[in-house]
């Protein structure tokens, strides 16, 4: 055709780079976009994407660095002898960190290389259906024409514009993870998304003075991944009880929580340090405490405004700013499609962006017309106590099923490696939702605790081929894990009977 190349994807992330490598495989000609706005900090990183630049894979490092700390306070009980008090060097695990995330940029530079896409260091913008144009950082213009283009673009955190210094003083997670020092006594503003509650759980974790600032109820937007697509309409929910329990235990461990608290400035201080001040809500009062670092956690906004989406016609949602897509992740306009992040309705999380980014070039140029199913999608928050989830939070079964039409499952159980330690288990707790018919099959699995990935992540097969109750019960545990606390689920909420494990 009269287009340079059969596939343009516009985002260097997850999503993207999977799309364009399986694009490549089908011996097409492949080419990738991808630009880092540096943040209001100046912060800026590498091929790759959130994820592996400011996402997962910083935080699960940062969150193993203070898992390694509360093991260095267990392994006293032991027996092993550690001279307290023990002290950890921020500027050691950011190095290690970021030298890793480093190799993963170069790394993803080769394999565009060896499987010969095309990379282009620019920032795009539509100028037609087909046509991408940009400038390089010498500021020459690029055009790129291609017959399909994908939108793989993410999202960015947002800055409350609206509360003084906050873009000036304040970071967010785009920053936290390449600071060079400690950010010392930090403060982390919150609308509740599980990101805050992630760092604030590793910060406290290696040793700093955290404070979570919240407005509402924790992990608002952490909807178990499990949208149900009922009447193509998508139904979000927080699991409560999970939320709470989480953040109990951070609170037992140091971690403060200023519930129902909302910043109203932030100032520099002649010593440097800021001056937060916020309104307390419940107590009508206005309340101020200075910090080393104020963190914004108050969600993400699609990457969007530079693309010129609007003048070829890619519809959005007024309100999320996402791009509409159907099923088979195209937008309003024909040749134009998006996946990942910027996709409205879509869970934000990198393994469902891969997928979706592969399936769409095997749909493309490859004889396929399988769909992603977004359903029964499992994740985990990397919280202190790990909480990992499949399927529906109890709420979604009961808006969905009725309550009459459910039976959850649940325990309070605790891990064979607390017992010695004598480390507190109130928190560690399992819950399965299943419907009550009597086949009663399993709708959503809920665990709090140790490696709650790791336990989740074979349950997550059975859910996706329809496990039942019944079936998990005839699994066997394996003897003693946390995971084999799921195959003895037996006490129901509805009974009303005290859900605690007791004996071995």
């Amino acid at each position: 055709g009269k287009n340079e190349y059969d596939l343009l994807v516009i985002g260097g992330g997850s999503g993207g780079l999977a799309c364009a490598k399986e694009a490549a495989q089908f011996g097409r000609k492949v080419a990738v976009l991808d630009y880092v706005e540096p943040s209001p900090q100046g912060t800026t990183w590498g091929l790759g994407g959130t994820c592996v630049n400011v996402g997962c894979i910083p935080k699960k490092l940062m969150h193993q660095a203070a898992l390694l700390g509360s093991a260095l306070k267990d392994a006293q009980h032991y027996g092993w002898n550690i001279s307290q008090p023990v002290h950890h060097t921020w500027s050691v695990m950011a190095q290690g960190v970021q030298n890793y995330v480093k190799s993963l940029n170069w790394g993803y530079r080769v394999q565009l290389q060896d499987k010969k896409v095309k990379y282009f260091n620019i920032k795009g913008s539509f100028s037609d259906p087909h046509t991408v144009r940009g400038l390089t950082k010498a500021g020459k213009e690029t055009v790129v024409t291609a017959d399909n283009i994908v939108v793989a673009t993410g999202g960015r955190p947002k800055y409350p514009t609206h509360i003084a210094g906050a873009l000036e003083y304040g970071i967010t997670s785009d920053d936290l993870f390449w600071l060079k020092e400690s950010p010392g006594k930090t403060c982390l503003t919150s609308v509740s998304p599980d990101v805050s509650l992630e760092c604030a759980g590793f910060l406290t974790g290696i040793g700093l003075d955290t404070t979570v600032m919240m407005r509402s109820i924790p992990l608002r937007g952490f909807d178990q991944a499990s949208h149900i697509s009922k009447k193509k309409q998508i139904c979000f929910t927080t699991q409560q009880q999970m939320a709470s329990l989480v953040t109990e235990h951070m609170e037992s461990y140091g971690t403060k929580f200023l519930k129902r608290c909302f910043p109203t400035k932030v100032e520099k201080l002649k010593s440097n340090r800021l001056q937060v001040t916020w309104k307390n809500a419940d107590l009508n009062t206005e309340e101020t405490d200075s910090f080393d670092t104020v963190m914004w956690a108050v969600g993400r906004v699609p990457d969007t405004k530079t693309l010129n989406l609007e003048t070829v016609g890619v519809k959005t949602n007024t309100e999320t700013g996402k791009i509409i897509v159907d099923a088979s992740e195209a937008t309003s306009v024909p040749h134009i499609y998006a996946v990942g992040d910027i996709t409205e309705g879509r869970p934000e999380l990198t393994p469902t962006a891969i997928a979706a980014g592969k399936l769409l070039a095997q749909r493309l140029f490859g004889q396929s017309s399988e769909l992603m199913d977004y359903d029964n999608v499992p994740t985990t928050v990397f919280t202190p106590l790990e909480y990992g989830c499949v399927g529906l939070s109890e709420e979604a079964a009961v808006q969905c099923y009725g309550s009459d039409n459910i039976e959850v499952y649940h325990a309070y159980y605790k891990p064979l490696e607390f017992t010695v330690a004598e480390r507190d288990a109130t928190q560690c707790y399992v819950k399965m939702v299943c419907l009550r018919e009597r086949e009663q099959r399993i709708l959503g699995l809920h665990f709090i605790g140790p490696n709650a990935g790791e336990v989740i992540q074979g349950f997550a097969l059975g859910i996706k081929c329809g496990a039942t109750y019944p079936q998990l019960m005839k699994t066997v545990g394996i003897h003693p894990t946390c995971a084999e606390e799921v195959t003895k689920l037996r006490i129901t909420k509805r009974s009303g009977l005290d859900a605690t494990v007791t004996g071995c």
